[in-house]
C-alpha cells in the first residue's frame, strides 16, 4: 500500500468503488506509522460525508445465530431502499495472533447483495472484543453510502461495552429460554441494550420464544431505562425463516426517530466522539511508553523482579514512569 495518496482515495471512496472502500478500511486498520499518518489524511477528507447512517450494534451468546440474523436482516433493510454495511469482528487467537475471518462464507447471500458491503475483521487482541478501527471503519463505510452500518461483536461480555460506546442503538440476541441467560439481565446486560430479540422462533419453537420474551420483559421492568424517551422492547423473530425482521426494522426506526426529536441521539454521538478522543490519547501514550528507550531498556528486569516478587508492582511502574517523563523534563528545563 506504498505511494498513498489519501485525496485520490477519498474520491473512489465516495464514488462508491468497493476496492477504494476495501483499501480504506485496510488502511485504517494499518498499525504502521506512515498508514495511520495516511488514514489520518483520508479520514479528514471524508469526515463531511460521513454522520448520515444508522449505526447498529449486534451481539450475543454463541449459537444465538448472529450471522443467520445479520444475513435477514440486511436483505429485509436492502428491500427498503438502504445499502448495508456489516463490520464483523473476530477473534484473535492470544497464542498465534490468527483469526477466522468466516463471516462472509455464513452470509453468502448477502455478500453477494451490490447493494451490501461485509468487512470481517481481526480483534488483534482488543479489550471488549471490538476492533480498535472499527469505528474509523464506520465512518468510511458512511462516506462510501451505506446508510445502515452494523457492528457484530466477538460474543456477550466486554465487547458490549465497546460496541455500545460507538453505535446509536445495541441489539441483543437471546435464546428461547430463560435460565442463564435470565440472570444475565438482572447482572446488567439489558442495561446497555436499547433493544433485546429473541431469536430461532421457529416452527416448534414459537411457544418458548413468547415465554422467553415475556420473562425477559418482566426481567426489564425491575430496571430503569437508561433514557427516558426509550423503554427497550423485547421482540420476537425467525431469522432462518425470516419472520419477524420487519417488526426489528420497525423498532429501530422508531428509536432512531424518538432520540432524534429529543436531540439524545446527537448528545450521545457527541459523547461517543470526545470518547473516542481520549481513548486515541490513551493508546497512543500507551505505545508510546513501550517504544521509549529507557522504558524497553528497563523494561525486563522490572517485569523479572516483579514476577518472582523482588519489588512491588507499583515501584516498579514508578520506575518505569520516571523514565517515560526524563526527556520531557529535560527537554521543558531546556526551552
Amino acid at each position: 500500500m506504498s505511494h498513498l495518496d489519501p485525496v485520490s482515495l477519498a474520491k473512489k471512496v465516495r464514488a462508491r468503488d468497493r476496492r477504494a472502500l476495501a483499501r480504506a478500511i485496510t488502511l485504517v486498520e494499518s498499525t504502521r506509522r506512515d498508514h495511520r499518518d495516511a488514514a489520518e489524511a483520508l479520514l479528514a477528507e471524508l469526515l463531511a460525508d460521513t454522520g448520515g447512517a444508522v449505526r447498529l450494534g449486534i451481539s450475543g451468546v454463541p449459537g444465538v445465530g448472529k450471522s443467520t440474523f445479520i444475513e435477514a436482516f440486511g436483505l429485509h433493510v436492502i428491500g427498503e431502499g438502504h445499502r448495508v454495511a456489516v463490520l464483523a469482528v473476530d477473534p484473535t487467537s492470544s497464542r498465534t495472533g490468527g483469526s477466522i475471518l468466516g463471516d462472509k462464507t455464513r452470509m453468502q447471500e448477502l455478500s453477494r447483495n451490490a447493494d451490501a458491503f461485509i468487512r470481517p475483521s481481526p480483534t488483534g487482541g482488543t479489550l471488549g472484543g471490538v476492533a480498535r478501527r472499527t469505528r474509523e471503519a464506520m465512518l468510511v463505510c458512511e462516506a462510501a453510502g451505506f446508510d445502515v452500518v452494523v457492528v457484530e461483536t466477538v460474543g456477550v461480555g466486554q465487547s458490549e461495552i465497546a460496541v455500545a460506546d460507538m453505535v446509536d442503538m445495541f441489539l441483543l440476541l437471546l435464546l428461547p429460554g430463560g435460565g442463564d441467560e435470565l440472570q444475565g439481565i438482572k447482572k446488567g446486560i439489558s442495561e446497555i441494550a436499547d433493544l433485546l430479540v429473541v431469536n430461532k422462533a421457529d416452527a416448534g419453537m414459537k411457544d418458548a420464544a413468547r415465554a422467553a420474551a415475556a420473562e425477559y420483559k418482566s426481567a426489564l421492568r425491575m430496571l430503569r431505562p437508561a433514557n427516558e424517551a426509550w423503554k427497550p422492547p423485547v421482540l420476537t423473530c425467525s431469522a432462518l425463516e425470516h419472520r419477524g425482521i420487519d417488526k426489528v426494522w420497525a423498532a429501530i426506526s422508531d428509536y432512531r426517530q424518538k432520540l432524534g426529536d429529543s436531540g439524545d441521539l446527537a448528545r450521545r454521538r457527541a459523547e461517543q466522539a470526545r470518547s473516542w478522543m481520549w481513548n486515541e490519547v490513551e493508546e497512543t501514550l500507551l505505545r508510546a511508553f513501550k517504544d521509549h528507550p529507557g522504558v524497553a531498556r528497563r523494561l525486563p528486569d522490572l517485569e523479572r523482579a516483579v514476577t518472582e516478587g523482588r519489588i512491588p508492582a507499583a515501584a516498579a511502574a514508578r520506575e518505569l514512569l520516571d523514565a517515560f517523563l526524563e526527556r520531557a523534563r529535560v527537554e521543558a528545563d531546556g526551552v
